[in-house]
């Protein structure tokens, strides 16, 4: 069969799109514009047999080349997941990987929970005896257990088609060398400090480091090539175990698991184990043992007819569940996008539910058991609605009760009656002696934390992925190649701020990470996901009300300007909150800053608000996948 070139996100370009001549007029176009005038800076991407799109163009190249070697959108995933890591691109091998899958054969949606758990001694007595008021943000002491080989090779062995080394492919040749980007070159520049105080983290990312400091950069240029031999090695014993074991007469799958028992059980965990512990770690062999990858049912809710699906509350996905609750039964429409009244509504829909999040949102494995069929019923959520003054922004919006609402009485009123929008250690003042102070800013531990993954092909897989931890600087454990997670950072330490969430050995962090599926009559109509921290589920919210209430498509949506709010607790470095903070974009009109300002919000104007989403459009009319990139980063995609 002769061979055409694939079609490629590449420099911007400019297209034009149908809108409604009302979204024209909000964004800033005049009035009377004709909807085809609505522009984007990169084109909807089409394919019939396969999407591929991740936050890296070298990466979403790893998952066209699996699709070409006869594929499906799981391998795709993976292989985009193996590539995304060893470019660091936000995240590390040592991180964390959640997914949702939607297996054509069954009609169903299968949540992945790749996310590892705090390790042996990981108690809130041992972190405040060493002065701190959470867990730190980076380091050996901010690593839960490695969870993303194991989400790879779990996703991969059992909805996959190819071998791991075929997967792991694109990835060995990367770690081999590849050029280097200008902003993950410019990212190791910039955290030198941090990483140069750890050898096998400065023998990758800073070659040019000298001992005398007389060099102009430490880190690569732009273009250098990248050279990650010990990585290269422990990619290399994980495709030897599975090669070994295909001779020895296993079946693919039980090979790849061969290879996940090198990883967690064999040689690579022990040096990672040593590793850590040589600059004061607490990962055990029995830590790495003992965890698992648990394939879950997703959590979900119905808004107009369509079929949102989120994981549960060891991430923070269920959080744009009920903001979807509150605002279905309100008419988002007629306000018009990003008008006063619209981004009002916004906000303290979004308030409503990140307060709950910040309060009863945990690892559902392990004990108190969090009350998510009240926090996801309807009744609920009228509740909360009714709690909205659409008059003015409410700084005071705390937790509500959900317990009644699944037949059951809260077991911590106590604590919900002390509980403060504030936690103590994010005022000025407030660290009694505790410390709470990292190496990033606090808008950027507010927005900074991973890349995101789609993949989709004509059998009908669809795969949303949002993986993270490890990202630079990361601490490489041992000669392992391996960067360790820095999600530990994500617990709280006092049960007043969150009982479901006091770090523990054995319990998992609950993270920000959360990609999104969603099923029209029971057939995929979006996957979409979003790097960021807490501003993800506030994107995602965005990106799906502005396809579904304001008819965008799917890059229109992808590249609309989304405001962001500060007023939930962050879930990283000192856990600041910042009620009534809202940022926006010169294309929201000065009059509507200004009675924003006037109903107590604190206005900044941004160039762009982050919001790096990823995303594929399924469209029914026509029976193709359309797929969308955020014009914000590298975020990139290849189809078929």
């Amino acid at each position: 069969m002769p061979m055409s070139m694939p079609k490629f996100f590449t420099r911007p370009l400019r297209s034009s799109v149908a809108a409604s001549c009302l979204l024209g007029l909000m964004i800033g176009l005049p009035a009377g514009t004709p909807a085809t005038a609505q522009k984007t800076a990169k084109p909807v991407l089409h394919g019939k047999h396969w999407v591929a799109i991740t936050g890296k163009p070298l990466a979403a190249t790893a998952g066209s080349m699996t699709f070409t070697r006869g594929g499906n959108a799981v391998d795709a995933a993976c292989a985009m997941l193996a590539a995304t890591s060893t470019m660091w691109d936000t995240l590390g091998w040592g991180g964390e990987t959640q997914a949702l899958i939607y297996n054509p054969k069954t009609g169903k949606v299968i949540g992945i929970n790749a996310l590892g758990v705090a390790p042996t001694g990981a108690t809130p007595e041992f972190f405040k005896s060493k002065g701190m008021m959470y867990p730190p943000e980076y380091g050996p002491l901010a690593a839960v257990t490695p969870g993303t080989p194991g989400g790879l090779m779990v996703m991969l062995a059992e909805y996959g088609k190819l071998s791991l080394a075929d997967v792991l492919a694109p990835a060995m040749q990367m770690a081999e060398g590849y050029p280097v980007e200008k902003s993950q070159a410019d990212n190791m520049e910039r955290r030198k400090d941090v990483i140069a105080q750890w050898p096998q983290s400065r023998d990758v990312f800073l070659p040019h480091m000298k001992d005398d400091d007389s060099q102009e950069r430490a880190a690569p240029y732009e273009g250098e090539i990248l050279r990650q031999p010990d990585l290269l090695l422990t990619l290399q014993k994980l495709v030897d175990a599975e090669k070994a074991a295909l001779a020895a007469g296993k079946t693919r799958k039980e090979a790849i698991y061969a290879a996940y028992d090198r990883f967690y059980r064999g040689d690579i965990a022990e040096e990672i184990v040593r590793g850590s512990a040589e600059f004061g770690g607490l990962m055990t062999m029995e830590d790495l043992d003992r965890w698992q990858v648990h394939i879950e049912e997703p959590v979900s809710t119905n808004y107009k007819g369509i079929d949102v699906y989120k994981l549960t509350t060891w991430v923070q996905g269920p959080v744009m569940l009920q903001a979807l609750n509150i605002l279905e039964d309100i008419d988002l429409k007629s306000m018009g996008y990003n008008s006063q009244r619209y981004i009002h509504t916004l906000y303290q829909a979004m308030n409503l539910s990140f307060a709950d999040r910040d309060f009863y949102y945990g690892d559902p494995y392990v004990p108190p058991a969090e009350p998510i069929e009240g926090l996801l019923s309807k009744d609920y959520a009228k509740a909360r609605r009714a709690l909205i003054d659409m008059s003015r922004n409410d700084p005071t919006i705390k937790p509500g009760d959900p317990y009644p609402f699944q037949g059951d009485t809260n077991p911590y009123t106590d604590l919900l009656k002390k509980w403060t929008p504030i936690p103590p250690a994010a005022d000025a003042d407030g660290t009694d002696g505790f410390q709470v102070a990292g190496v990033m800013s606090d808008d950027e531990s507010f927005t900074a934390g991973t890349t995101s993954i789609q993949a989709a092909d004509a059998e009908g897989w669809v795969v949303s992925v949002t993986p993270s931890g490890g990202w630079i600087p990361a601490f490489i454990a041992g000669e392992t190649g391996i960067g360790l997670s820095q999600r530990m950072q994500s617990f709280v330490l006092d049960e007043g701020l969150n009982p479901f969430n006091v770090v523990q050995p054995g319990q998992r962090p609950r993270a920000t990470l959360t990609p999104s599926l969603a099923l029209k009559d029971g057939k995929p109509l979006m996957a979409f996901s979003v790097q960021g921290g807490d501003t993800q589920d506030q994107n995602l919210l965005q990106f799906f009300l502005n396809m579904v209430e304001f008819d965008m498509n799917v890059q229109q949506a992808a590249e609309a300007h989304n405001i962001t709010s500060y007023q939930m607790q962050s879930s990283f470095g000192a856990h600041k909150s910042e009620p009534g903070r809202l940022q926006l974009t010169k294309k929201v009109p000065e009059w509507v800053r200004a009675q924003l300002g006037k109903m107590g919000y604190s206005v900044e104007i941004v160039d762009r608000t982050y919001s790096p989403i990823t995303a594929i459009h399924f469209d029914p009319k026509t029976g193709s996948m359309w797929g969308g990139a955020s014009d914000y980063g590298d975020d990139y995609g290849i189809a078929w």
